[in-house]
């Protein structure tokens, strides 16, 4: 790993519940504090991949998501060095209230849980709406709850008049928590949202970039932007050296067990702690890759799945199929029709393929270019939305037909952290490997898993899940490949070779 070589200041963006503004509030600094031209790093808490959309167009860098529970506490450091690298300031929105994590693991990926992580001092984001005096044992309690995290001020945001601002801060005097902005209620802020959230920026760019604008110009005028600086340039020093894609692929060590042949299931012992493995997936069986070390070869041309309808991908995920000597280029699903020349694999990453159903199946030519190469046994990886495009069809409309299963919306959420094992070899990962990941859709993929299944579910409840067949990896898991490297490593391997 580089060096950290100096403590970048940051803000941690928390707040009581979900709904309160801190996407407002987050967006609106990092645009108003790169208007004055400071360069500021964008990172989300969690696993939510659209937030950090509006975070890149504020800020004009990638968004960046630091998940506790994905990646572990340990890489939290590591990788939001790695964002924040050569920045004058950080800002990190948070997840839910403050306190909220990954049920029933306590602080686990918590808002608070990164602040500590970070040593970073937080904004408390309070929805004052429907409050006055209220609003002091409200942040008091947030204040005092767990003295290892630093609540250095308070946002109040959706303040009603002059007199209401008057009677909040009058109740926070006492508190002991400086008020550091005033927000009215600002519908040009507002971004619309549907059944998983906001509408991401791929979406609606021109609205999107106006709405960004008005939530930075709304900031600077409510906001005492020099007193929040100074609070984030009193964040503690950072010990960890900043995450490096291709100095994460050469640590990554060789998986201690045997692989299977391809499609058979393991024994049950691998859905319990004694059987399954922590260790890095898809250290390859191909010692050499350790002694060569990752990119020496001709990169080979990998397609990522891009455009409106595939907007979720983590930015670690492409730089680390760049380390392992890929050459990545992203397509557009809704516009092109053909894969791009001389695809060796394919990567198809979440967002909202429901929405744009019908444009999607219009595409024939490229859906008979994804199964013809999908046939050819390249390897293919797709989470959630990717698995719905390789399906028969999706709401009755075709798809690829790569897998035989069949799609539709769902009233039902599915959402929350899961923990799984590797049930079959795939392009991905050797059988047994232990990986965490996360689930976000309402939509029901029948039947819900293949002859040879991608992932045993071990909590929140055990079940199987997910397609593994030539070389196509297809699932509803959500994971974060810098946990697991050597995912990305086995992955532009098999294409090498297949």
């Amino acid at each position: 790993m580089t060096p950290l070589s100096s403590s970048v200041p940051r803000l941690v963006i928390a707040a009581p519940s979900s709904g309160s503004g801190k996407t407002t509030v987050a967006t609106g600094l990092m645009a108003a504090f790169a208007s004055r031209g400071l360069a500021v790093s964008p990172h989300k808490v969690g696993p939510d991949y659209i937030d950090p959309g509006y975070h890149s167009l504020a800020t004009g860098r990638v968004g960046r998501n630091l998940d506790a529970y994905l990646c572990r506490p340990e890489l939290v450091g590591p990788l939001f060095a790695h964002g924040a690298r050569g920045c004058d300031l950080a800002v990190v929105e948070g997840v839910m209230g403050m306190f909220d994590g990954a049920a029933g693991e306590g602080e686990l990926a918590s808002t608070a849980h990164v602040a500590k992580l970070l040593r970073a001092p937080v904004v408390l984001v309070v929805d004052a709406s429907s409050q006055s005096r209220s609003v002091a044992a409200l942040v008091h309690g947030f204040a005092s709850w767990d003295p290892e995290v630093r609540v250095g001020g308070v946002i109040l945001n959706k303040v009603a008049s002059d007199r209401h601002e008057v009677l909040l801060r009058e109740a926070l005097d006492s508190a002991g928590v400086p008020v550091l902005g005033v927000l009215r209620r600002a519908p040009q802020v507002d971004t619309p949202s549907r059944h998983l959230g906001l509408v991401p920026v791929a979406e609606r760019q021109a609205a999107a970039v106006e709405a960004v604008a008005a939530m930075g110009a709304q900031v600077d005028a409510g906001c005492d932007l020099e007193a929040l600086l100074a609070l984030a340039r009193s964040a503690g020093a950072l010990s960890c050296a900043a995450w490096d894609a291709a100095e994460a692929l050469v640590s990554s060590p060789p998986p201690p067990l045997p692989v299977p042949s391809l499609g058979a299931a393991p024994p049950d012992p691998r859905f319990g702690p004694e059987g399954a493995s922590s260790s890095n997936a898809g250290r390859a069986e191909n010692a050499g890759l350790r002694s060569k070390g990752p990119g020496v070869r001709d990169p080979l041309k990998i397609a990522v799945a891009g455009g409106a309808a595939f907007t979720f991908s983590y930015a670690e995920h492409a730089e680390l199929l760049s380390a392992a000597g890929a050459d990545v280029v992203v397509f557009d699903p809704l516009r092109d029709e053909q894969l791009p020349d001389g695809t060796r694999g394919l990567v198809i990453g979440g967002g909202f393929p429901e929405v744009y159903a019908a444009e999607l199946s219009a595409n024939e030519p490229l859906r008979k270019a994804v199964s013809a190469l999908a046939e050819t046994g390249a390897p293919v990886a797709a989470e959630c939305a990717g698995l719905l495009y390789l399906c028969r069809e999706l709401d009755g409309m075709p798809m690829c037909g790569v897998l035989d299963a069949s799609a539709r919306m769902s009233e039902r959420l599915t959402l929350g952290y899961r923990d799984a094992v590797a049930l079959s070899d795939s392009v991905l990962a050797v059988a047994g490997t232990r990986m965490r990941g996360h689930e976000f859709h309402r939509t029901v993929v029948e039947p819900g898993s293949g002859a040879a299944p991608a992932w045993g579910v071990r909590a929140p409840e055990r079940r199987v899940e997910g397609f593994v067949q030539q070389g196509v990896h297809a699932s509803y898991l959500h994971t974060h490949w810098a946990a697991e490297p050597g995912v990305a490593r086995r992955f532009v391997e098999r294409c090498r070779t297949s």
